[in-house]
């Protein structure tokens, strides 16, 4: 036990580490080099993920999957036929992509339902309240990154402003996605998520406001 929790510190240090580092690198005039590791960042928070919230198990990693599948899905019609999000595209900053998709948004959208519903479960106990919960913090984030995503080549909308439709399709999407993961009662490190989300929530803030 002692040693998995020296662990566990070890991982949430490296994850502020790399989100610290990269604050101050951008600010300080290492704007390149710091988002052209962009990718290593969004690896290191998966493998973190997977070690330590433990998913480890047929259902966790079903559930991730078809997770993930299904946030690539319903990105792809938003990208190519401009439904559900609005009018918009990825750069090229996130990695390979399917269709015009990065992987990785797929890998994200199940992350944060697994992370924010893990939040949730020690907030509330009733499974319909903690799926809102759920939602709320993933629109919260995704408020704060649609100002950044252009800057850091993530995606940009048509006109450069992200419409209502895009808030409304991501609180729906989200919040099946959370009924989905409270139905199934799934369970996970309630520190790893924590500070995944709020390494997250640090980061695109302080952008935010810099930007």
């Amino acid at each position: 036990m002692f040693k998995k929790d020296i662990f566990l510190k070890i991982a949430i240090f490296i994850l502020w580490l790399f989100h610290v580092s990269g604050i101050f690198g951008i600010s300080f005039g290492n704007f390149d080099w710091f988002i052209e590791r962009t990718g290593l960042n969004l690896l290191v928070m998966f493998i973190a993920l997977i070690l330590f919230f433990k998913i480890d198990s047929i259902k966790k990693v079903s559930l991730f999957v078809g997770l993930a599948l299904g946030g690539i899905f319903f990105e792809y019609i938003g990208v190519n036929y401009s439904l559900l999000f609005g009018d918009y595209e990825y750069g090229e900053n996130l990695g390979y992509k399917i269709g015009g998709v990065p992987l990785f948004i797929g890998i994200n959208w199940a992350q944060l339902t697994f992370i924010s519903g893990a939040i949730a479960n020690r907030i509330h106990s009733n499974w319909l309240i903690k799926s809102a919960i759920g939602t709320s913090l993933m629109l919260v984030l995704d408020i704060l990154m649609e100002k950044t995503a252009p800057v850091f080549d993530f995606w940009e909308f048509q006109g450069g402003v992200a419409p209502l439709s895009n808030y409304i399709a991501w609180a729906i999407i989200a919040l099946g996605f959370n009924i989905i993961f409270q139905l199934l009662k799934i369970k996970g490190n309630f520190q790893i998520s924590l500070h995944i989300f709020l390494v997250q929530i640090v980061f695109f803030t302080y952008f935010y406001a810099y930007f």
